[in-house]
């Protein structure tokens, strides 16, 4: 049971460092999460490059703070390490829109087919896939699947439309799912806030239902092309450093904006959607990260085999260069 009374103060943050320490533990924390959660954490960043300093950190056990397929792709690439999630039930409204059974049966549809699927996705899934991509590389893990083989790429509607825009490939097949946050963030928000801000500076997910909306405003001119641009979380954090904007508009979920604003304080960073806050992100609570260090629950596992499966997926990404550290 949550205490509504409970403060996320110093006390706190030394306690939770303690008993990592204790515990042999290393923090990771997702860009989405609360401020006080990044703040405390050894590292913050998107989900693939978090799992990966995961697989190689000396520590014993992860608690992964982001939501549940972030941990299990954690488990699948350090699979002898303990890794904890403070809250289980942390979902995500994108990864449960394709389950394995879903994509075994759109591959028996498409037989010879090359699977490419968003990281954001369960382990089951990745291990039905043949290579996974993150937002960042999406374009170039496509371009690298020989032209004439029919591409399935899922599960992600729009970063599928903007790899299929930018490739022009016809032999693409886009599952629809969709994250419920970056979806609600949609053109015609863009275009007020656009018309708004005539000076500013905009920073889009490529999730986002407004990002086909930025390029079509972009190249007709409404927006200069130089300032509508379509990043990873990751990529945001590197863009907020060299911005010569005084004020940049981000479509994502809000909690990116604690990262960017800390990258460049000099800048007014603002949501182009206030209302883009992830609830399952926000299910990972001071109070919970507390009881996961002292508690060590909760745990996440992925069967054997399918961690196994799975890893050769997200290899074959990682296989050809350009991951992260700018991932999802």
């Amino acid at each position: 049971m949550s205490d509504s009374s409970f403060v996320a103060n110093s006390d706190w943050a030394k306690e939770v460092r303690a008993l990592a320490a204790e515990r042999d533990a290393v923090i990771l924390a997702h860009n989405y999460q609360m401020p006080e959660i990044q703040d405390v954490a050894h590292h913050v960043g998107d989900s693939l490059a978090l799992s990966r300093i995961a697989a190689n950190s000396k520590a014993s056990t992860i608690v992964f703070c982001g939501v549940h397929f972030m941990a299990e792709t954690a488990k699948i690439l350090a699979y002898d390490k303990t890794i904890l999630i403070p809250d289980e039930r942390a979902g995500c409204s994108l990864a449960e829109t394709l389950s394995a059974d879903q994509l075994r049966a759109w591959k028996a549809e498409h037989p010879g087919a090359v699977v490419v699927s968003y990281v954001n996705t369960t382990a089951a899934v990745k291990a039905e896939t043949d290579i996974c991509c993150t937002s960042s590389n999406a374009v170039e893990v496509v371009a690298s699947i020989p032209a004439d083989k029919e591409v399935l790429f899922g599960p992600d509607q729009f970063l599928g439309a903007h790899v299929q825009r930018t490739l022009q490939r016809d032999n693409m097949h886009i599952w629809m799912g969709e994250c419920h946050v970056h979806a609600g963030i949609n053109g015609a928000e863009l275009r007020e806030r656009v018309l708004a801000e005539p000076d500013a500076e905009f920073f889009i997910h490529p999730e986002c239902g407004c990002a086909t909306s930025a390029l079509y405003l972009a190249s007709s001119g409404v927006i200069p092309e130089g300032r509508t641009r379509i990043l990873s979380t990751g990529g945001m954090a590197e863009a907020a450093v060299t911005t010569t904007a005084k004020k940049v508009l981000v479509a994502t979920e809000t909690g990116m904006l604690h990262q960017l604003r800390k990258a460049n304080p000099l800048v007014i960073f603002e949501p182009i959607n206030r209302a883009a806050v992830c609830k399952y992100m926000k299910m990972i609570t001071p109070e919970k990260l507390l009881m996961s260090l002292r508690e060590g629950r909760d745990e996440v596992t992925v069967p054997f085999d399918i961690a196994q499966r799975a890893r050769q997926s997200v290899e074959r990404m990682i296989a050809l260069g350009t991951p992260s550290p700018t991932g999802e």
